[in-house]
């Protein structure tokens, strides 16, 4: 009995021995094998691979996928040329491409790497954007920056034994002390041209309104002397009528004037004649026949 439980254990130490030796390699991962502290092997195919069981050798594995890495939340401001002081959030994406070099300058730890990497591309950037404008920062070269960026960490990144990928320009914008001080500026530029808005719209309104009043003082005059041209013609042609009439009928003519005499005469019930009764005044009203009174009001009271 002794015998049986004694190659059991036998077997489990072998088995486990066994296990200690064989390790997975994914297709995502570089595996660095190492002896007795030093780097033996890196294995960059995936598969099952053998090794000699602890402590003669141990593996660490690094992951051989794109990484990225942002800039520090308190970026510090970078001074373009013409000394404007931008703030600009970048990133880069990285990764490894010789697992040797990697691990002799920065151990088996990525966020090492990260560290040691993210002022020396804060200071690739400082180089590029003190040679440029604000402009050319938001627009014109931003582009071209990135570029650059890269081609300076070229060499850096071989030393960490990594290659960039890609450079990028996340954000670029004033720091915190211009800020207010440029929306304020933008605020009154905004407020000029609003007031120049208003003052040409008024001086605009004016000019409209007074072309329409002179228009309409044209258009009024014009109805007016039409209106007295075509009453000319009227009275011209009233005037020919009575005086056609009053040629056909001399005491109708007559008559008709004493009327008209009358109603020039008595306009109110306040008007008072003192004339003698058997004038010439009153003799339509009397019922003789005879030529109009040529008389006039002697008076009123």
């Amino acid at each position: 009995m002794n015998r049986i439980g004694f190659y059991v254990a036998g077997a489990l130490v072998v088995l486990m021995i066994l296990f200690s030796t064989l390790f997975i390699v994914d297709q995502r991962q570089f595996a660095v094998i190492y002896s007795l502290g030093e780097i033996k092997e890196v294995v960059t195919q995936p598969g099952l691979k053998f090794k000699l069981p602890p402590p003669l050798q141990n593996v660490v594995f690094l992951d051989r996928r794109i990484q990225t890495l942002d800039s520090p939340t308190e970026t510090r401001p970078i001074f373009t040329a013409e000394k404007k002081s931008l703030v600009i959030d970048w990133l880069i994406k990285w990764r490894i491409i010789d697992a040797r070099q990697f691990i002799r300058n920065n151990t088996a730890d990525m966020h090492n790497l990260e560290i040691r990497l993210s002022p020396i591309v804060q200071a690739a950037f400082n180089e590029e954007v003190t040679k440029r404008t604000v402009r050319a920062m938001l627009a014109t070269e931003r582009e071209k920056v990135m570029q650059d960026v890269r081609g300076r960490l070229a060499d850096e990144a071989k030393a960490f034994g990594i290659e960039i990928v890609d450079v990028r320009i996340k954000r670029v914008d004033f720091s915190a002390n211009i800020t207010d001080s440029i929306y304020r500026r933008m605020e009154s530029e905004r407020k000029r041209v609003a007031n120049e808005l208003r003052s040409t719209g008024a001086a605009d309104s004016e000019k409209i309104r007074a072309d329409a009043d002179r228009q309409r003082e044209v258009i009024v005059a014009e109805a007016y002397r039409d209106a007295q041209k075509v009453q000319g013609e009227g009275d011209a042609k009233a005037s020919a009528l009575f005086a056609d009439s009053f040629g056909r009928d001399p005491q109708f003519a007559a008559f008709y004037r004493s009327l008209g005499a009358y109603r020039a005469t008595f306009r109110t019930k306040a008007d008072v004649l003192v004339v003698d009764p058997n004038s010439e005044f009153f003799k339509v009203m009397r019922g003789s026949a005879g030529p109009a009174p040529a008389t006039t009001p002697a008076g009123k009271k």
